[in-house]
């Protein structure tokens, strides 16, 4: 298994360019499955979930081909309507291939994504949503099965607001027959990018990125092109990390406007910002105010940057706040930034982070996408080296991380599985040889030990006949 080694203490410098979002990149795969001809995708980011959805969508019958920075898919023939466990336990947003295929195949049979580390996060709104349209659906053995000859136009308000919930409903009403109205939709800009694609495609939506989204059913999608927008968390990642080791960088390719809360905390916690068309400028040599932040939806706080901001707030002069209000189990990051050295107290779903002069290195276990990504800023900020186990989970959502992180200063090394086994069996040879050299001491200790025993007899012998000698002289006295 992989790991990352980091030597921190470096400030980040530099310019990187961000990736297309991973979020806004999976739903948008899926919307392929509505149009019998080819979708052009662009600034398609390089990550293992991208890569899994892609091969989920090749099993179904989709033809996958890619080009410079893209990718096209080819959903002429759909042949499998299927998503099998063995795929959608790696990857829960496999649960957005739904809506589309039934939509265009009036069926579906898509595996139950199961648990998560961070919550539980329900599909039921899902499920409800395809079932107000009309959706025959049963659970059957661990997999959703779902049937309707024709998808009817439907009013669905959300009982909790669901990102992929809407997703999938925006997507299957596109070829519903009339009109859908959701209402408490989510609001993220994932969302409005999909909107794009789907619209570019021929589909009839109005208010993307507001809680009330209406679309017109229409008979038929066609193939378009779209590019895929930035990604806002992996922007904030840099940002935090930027903040956090005092340093200087810009971003490229990226959005402002869709930063707005992230960028505000930041200001609070003493980085001084600039953005302009699709760059952000952060200096953070005044970083270490303590801040206060509250995990929302859209325009609120992303819950996907917590972690990443608790990071920061290790070393801030006083006492910062971080409220999770999205997910029941997104602190468990606490537990390996306390062996790094940071003071955080957790009570239920609030962690209070109280500053230290600074984090040492550590070997230390993510648990999660975004926790990697806060060891990593911790890695930075420490003192000595720390190594970070279990970064598949990096893997799943931020594009050649330690490469760009490299590029701004960073001393940051992957070190393979391979590698790491052979470093710790070269490690426990030499730690036998200084045994068997101990030992080898020992044992020369020993013998010359009973050398000196040796030595010591033929004295004691001579001693003995001089003791006979006093004896005699002393009786001789007497």
């Amino acid at each position: 298994m992989d790991k990352l080694k980091i030597s921190g203490g470096q400030p980040l410098n530099g310019e990187v360019r961000i990736s297309g979002a991973k979020n806004a990149a999976l739903p948008t795969l899926c919307a392929a499955l509505l149009s019998a001809t080819p979708l052009v995708l662009h600034n398609r980011p390089q990550l293992n979930d991208v890569r899994t959805m892609e091969t989920l969508l090749s099993q179904m019958g989709v033809k996958v081909s890619y080009h410079d920075g893209g990718v096209t898919l080819d959903a002429a023939t759909i042949g499998w309507p299927l998503a099998p466990y063995e795929l959608v336990k790696t990857m829960r947003a496999s649960i957005l291939a739904l809506g589309p295929l039934l939509a265009r195949c009036g069926e579906a049979r898509v595996s139950m994504p199961g648990g998560c580390a961070i919550g539980l996060r329900p599909v039921d709104q899902h499920i409800k949503g395809l079932q107000a349209m009309g959706a025959v659906i049963d659970l059957e053995h661990g997999y959703i099965a779902a049937h309707a000859s024709k998808l009817k136009g439907a009013h669905f308000t959300f009982d909790v607001v669901s990102v992929t919930g809407t997703e999938n409903l925006l997507m299957a009403a596109t070829l519903a027959e009339g009109v859908t109205v959701l209402d408490n939709a989510a609001c993220e800009p994932e969302i409005v990018d999909l909107a794009r694609c789907l619209t570019a495609m021929g589909a009839k939506i109005r208010g993307a990125g507001t809680p009330r989204i209406e679309i017109e059913g229409v008979a038929a999608l066609h193939g378009a092109e779209h590019r895929i927008m930035p990604d806002r968390i992996e922007s904030g990642t840099f940002l935090a990390a930027a903040a956090a080791t005092r340093g200087e960088v810009v971003l490229r390719d990226a959005d402002a406007t869709i930063l707005d809360s992230v960028l505000d905390v930041l200001r609070r916690a003493g980085a001084r910002i600039e953005t302009g068309q699709d760059t952000v400028v952060l200096r953070g040599k005044e970083v270490g105010k303590a801040f206060d932040l509250v995990t929302a939806p859209y325009p609120g706080f992303p819950t996907d940057m917590q972690a990443q901001m608790m990071a920061l707030a290790t070393c801030a002069n006083g006492t910062s706040t971080l409220i999770e209000t999205i997910f029941e189990s997104r602190m468990m990051h606490v537990q390996e930034l306390k062996r790094m050295g940071a003071d955080i107290d957790v009570d239920g779903n609030t962690a209070r982070v109280h500053g230290v002069s600074r984090l040492s290195g550590a070997t230390v276990m993510a648990t999660d996408l975004r926790a990697s990504a806060c060891l990593v800023i911790a890695g930075l900020m420490a003192d000595g080296e720390t190594t970070i186990d279990r970064i598949y989970h990096l893997d799943r959502g931020y594009e050649k991380i330690e490469e760009k992180l490299s590029g701004l200063g960073a001393s940051i090394r992957r070190v393979s599985g391979v590698s790491s086994q052979k470093s710790e069996v070269r490690s426990q040879k030499s730690e036998v040889r200084s045994q068997k050299s101990e030992v080898r001491s020992q044992k020369s200790e020993v013998r010359s030990q009973k050398s000196e025993v040796r030595s010591q007899k033929p004295e004691a012998r001579s001693q003995k006949p001089e003791a006979r000698s006093q004896k005699s002289e002393a009786r001789s006295d007497l």
